[in-house]
């Protein structure tokens, strides 16, 4: 007998909701579910993912049970065991090392929004570890700590039918997004409000924009700098909310005029014109969205001026809380991912040894406390484990030198790093070196051949699904799974418990089951998990202009959760950090050896600006490329340049392209587009799923994944965050000859 169960797929942020037929435990057919969010069926017509859901439960290559490696790491040697052995082997081997080095001695390492992430922080948190590692420093961390800082809490856009102009910066939301909010942009598009986009390739978004800016990439804070001295000069500012609002406008004044556009056209290598027509759009407008993406979180040390430079643009405007601009958010009414992960149990006596105290002030413990201390006063607290997680430079380091002490131990969740983390090579050789190596994979990745357990997870369908945001807005969405996992794979929940309850933890962990968990976390808003599974959204009641809220205590406004109740254009806790007043973007990177540069000139090449991490559908990261409907239209890993940069390179589209820095090369296909001159613009996450796995070849990793060029090293990041750069890297390029090896 067949039965129809709600479910979502979880193939991207969206979560849509679905109708599973379900026969003997087996889903049989997948419809789509006009009763829940996010329903649109013109979304679903045109996404190639969620008709995959189906086939990837009973996908050849997923693991099924859990997997001991017994040859050497990369041999590609496993064995079959059963849960109980797995995971007594790996607390066995854990508790060793932990009694020998401490808790510090296990880091961690997770990815994108595919997996509930709170457990493994719960678990490393009760362990007294600070080793978790995500690439919150390049991904979501910069400007959810800038908006933070600025208004006293993330902001969300709020596109309505009062917003007045709408401004995509950095982000492709055909390719990225590809649903709602990539139609919602479309139909701005066909009407009368503009839409402007700020990105170095002519994108879809770009395509579709009323006015299209291609800066060279990094220099994304000097156009905003210089847009600000527009509107100052042209006296377009919000003279209301500066005075009531904002402080420190005249240092502002006198600290932006040096990036008048008649420099900044220099520096960004954009028309003069184009910047003043984009300030004025920006603030004449009415209220103004601005969204801004990974090409902004990416840029390295020059992230935290480029941000700062966006909050002081809503800012002076006065497009901020204000209808049809932005909405700074509440908290969750629900029980937020602090909690559940267990910040506060985190034992005091293991701060010491947060590798980058000191270091990176902002993205610390302490950092993340004071400035939780602000916002605490409106009730509102950090995800914690998100921005204090540690830097990558730092704990690959501990793993090779044993510096400041050794980190011997590694779980990795929802993520490929081998792929997904930079510097390809010290990674690798990082996470060979370990005692213990522990996967929770869908399939065996390039970091799954390293493992020596691979411990097999549920995915779309198998597991529920609730996504908070990190707990910076008081929303949450998500669905049942429509069956129990497959085979003997289990959620990561499931997984990190079974664990935490052999390692002693068993007090803090009550709930059996994610659904059980996720039934707790929603008992303050009244409802149940089954009952949020009806509709599958929660969104609280939000308003706009809540700083001029009365606080019945004081009888004054409420104000912005900062250190003097308004908008600090000169920011008093970053300075306390060591941080700049105003914000000072960087001279670009030029740091590639000579050597290097007249070894490419021989070859008939030379030097150019590197970007890489844009999403390119069907594909995401280093997701989906075992699926061979989406290989036959995509089969090797790009690399997108202008006509003209073709030429200088003597290249054509199909044709082959070296791309090197100093940390190693890749090899790519041309691809041409239009797009900013002297920028390549390289694939993100590429392997090769159909070759080989193991040594020495790893499925192809080697040959065109570009993080093989890159490097985390603090050096040359970002000094408060710690970001490293994706998004304005020098390179060299050359067209290989015919006997150049692959």
């Amino acid at each position: 007998m067949s039965e129809t169960r709600k479910t979502n797929c979880h193939f991207c942020g969206y979560l849509c909701a679905f109708l599973a037929t379900v026969e003997d435990g087996r889903v049989t057919d997948l419809a789509p579910d006009p009763t829940r969010y996010p329903y649109d069926p013109a979304i679903l017509r045109g996404c190639r993912r969620w008709r995959t859901n189906l086939s990837f439960l009973d996908d050849p290559d997923r693991v099924n049970h859990p997997l001991h490696r017994v040859g050497e790491r990369g041999s590609g040697r496993w064995e079959q065991v059963s849960w109980d052995e797995a995971l007594d082997d790996i607390a066995t081997r854990l508790e060793g090392l932990v009694g020998q080095y401490g808790p510090q001695v296990l880091a961690s390492m997770i990815g994108g929004p595919h997996a509930t992430f709170w457990p493994l922080h719960r678990f490393m948190n009760l362990l007294g570890s600070p080793n978790n590692m995500g690439i919150g420093q390049i991904c979501w961390n910069p400007r959810i700590w800038m908006d933070t800082l600025a208004f006293g809490w993330p902001i969300e856009a709020d596109i309505s039918a009062k917003t007045g102009c709408v401004f995509i910066w950095g982000t492709n939301p055909a390719q990225s997004d590809n649903s709602a909010f990539w139609h919602a942009l479309l139909d701005i598009s066909k009407g009368p409000v503009p839409l402007v986009v700020v990105d170095p390739r002519r994108t879809q978004t770009a395509a579709a924009a009323d006015l299209w800016i291609s800066p060279r990439p990094g220099t994304d804070g000097t156009l905003a700098l210089s847009m600000v001295d527009v509107i100052i000069e042209n006296d377009w500012y919000d003279h209301g909310f500066v005075e009531r609002w904002c402080l420190g406008f005249e240092g502002l004044r006198e600290h932006v005029s040096a990036y008048a556009p008649s420099c900044a056209a220099a520096v960004c290598e954009v028309p003069e014109e184009r910047i003043v027509e984009a300030a004025r759009l920006f603030s004449r407008s009415g209220p103004t969205v601005l969204i801004s993406g990974r090409g902004i979180d990416q840029v390295g040390r020059n992230v935290v001026p480029t941000h700062r430079a966006f909050t002081i643009l809503r800012a002076i405007t006065g497009n901020v809380d204000r209808t049809g601009s932005c909405i700074i958010g509440s908290a969750s009414d629900f029980i937020p991912e602090v909690d559940l992960e267990m910040s506060d149990r985190f034992p005091s006596a293991q701060r010491r040894a947060q590798l980058q105290r000191g270091i990176t002030p902002l993205q610390s413990y302490e950092g993340v406390e004071g400035a939780d201390a602000l916002t605490g006063r409106f009730g509102r607290h950090l995800p914690k484990r998100y921005l204090d997680s540690a830097h990558p430079d730092l704990v690959l380091k501990a793993m090779l030198t044993g510096e400041p002490y050794p980190v011997r131990a590694l779980i990795v969740e929802a993520t490929n790093p081998l792929l997904t983390y930079a510097d390809t090579h010290r990674v690798f050789e990082a996470l060979s070196s370990l005692d213990v190596l522990v996967v929770l994979e869908y399939r065996i990745t390039p970091t799954a051949m390293l493992a020596d357990y691979v411990l097999p997870a549920a995915g779309a369908i198998e597991r529920p699904v609730f996504q908070a945001h990190g707990g910076v807005a008081n929303l949450g969405y998500g669905g049942p799974a429509a069956v129990r996992p497959y085979y003997e794979r289990k959620t990561d929940y499931e997984i990190l418990r079974g664990l935490a309850l052999r390692m002693g933890q068993g007090e803090q962990w009550p709930d059996e089951t994610l659904e059980d968990a996720f039934d707790r976390m929603l008992e303050p808003v009244g409802l149940t998990w089954e009952t949020f599974c009806e509709t599958g959204i929660y969104a609280g009641c939000e308003s706009s202009r809540k700083q001029d809220q009365i606080d019945p205590r004081t009888g004054k406004p409420v104000g912005f959760a900062t250190t003097t109740g308004k908008i600090e254009l000169a920011n008093e806790y970053l300075q306390t950090l060591g941080g700049e007043a105003y914000p000072t973007p960087k001279p670009l990177r030029d740091d590639l050896s000579p050597r290097l540069v007249e070894a490419a000139r021989k070859r008939g090449g030379g030097r150019f600006d590197l970007i890489t991490g844009a999403r390119r559908q069907p594909y995401n990261a280093s997701m989906f490329l075992d699926n061979p409907q989406y290989r036959k239209g995509y089969p090797r890993a790009q690399a997108s340049m202008n006509e003209a940069t073709a030429t200088r390179l003597g290249v054509v589209a199909g044709d082959d392209v070296v791309l090197a820095t100093n940390r190693g090369e890749a090899r790519f296909e041309v691809r041409i587009e239009r797009m900013h001159d002297n920028l390549i613009s390289a694939d993100y996450g590429w392997w090769y799923p159909e070759r080989p796995p193991g040594a020495p070849d790893f499925s192809g990793m080697w040959e065109s994944n570009v993080n093989v060029l890159t490097d985390c090293s603090l050096a040359n990041g970002e000094e408060l965050i710690g970001t490293w750069s994706y998004n304005a890297l020098p390179c060299v390029a050359w067209k290989p000859t015919e006997g150049e090896d692959r």
